[in-house]
């Protein structure tokens, strides 16, 4: 009987399959984990990465010889999706040179700091730092240049 080891990226031990012959394919692999952990194949796929090399497998019919260790990943159905990050500024903040309700009364105001040449040691908050390194950062850019 022969097996290759498994285990889920986010696990520490390997569970392993079962099967006769030298190798197994990706589809079969797939089928018997799913089977093991009761995951339902319309909830999601499985990425399969050989745990030595990192080759992940892709072809379906690929051969995965015996005693071969894998790590498995639930994906969504139709692959993953890159990670996209959104940031959102709110420029009214900005122009108006006023900080969120939130904030404690800085120090200094977002004008002044906006013509601070060292903002690292200006005695303000860090959102308003970062507010005015970016009004700072836009300023080359202001139409009325």
């Amino acid at each position: 009987m022969s097996c290759v080891h498994y285990k889920f990226s986010s696990k520490l031990d390997y569970n392993t399959v079962t099967f006769d012959g030298l190798h197994i394919t990706l589809a079969e692999l797939k089928r018997q984990i799913m089977g093991r952990e009761r995951l339902k194949a319309t909830d999601c796929d499985l990425q399969i990465t050989n745990a030595q090399t990192r080759e992940e497998y892709t072809d379906e019919e690929v051969h995965i010889p015996k005693h071969s260790s894998v790590i498995v990943r639930r994906t969504p159905i139709g692959g993953v999706k890159p990670a996209g990050r959104t940031f959102i500024v709110d420029r009214s903040d900005m122009a108006a040179g006023s900080s969120r309700p939130t904030d404690s009364s800085p120090s200094v105001s977002l004008a002044q700091l906006s013509k601070t040449a060292n903002l690292a040691e200006a005695n303000a908050s860090e959102d308003d730092k970062i507010r005015a390194m970016m009004s700072q950062s836009n300023s080359e850019y202001d139409p009325i240049q």
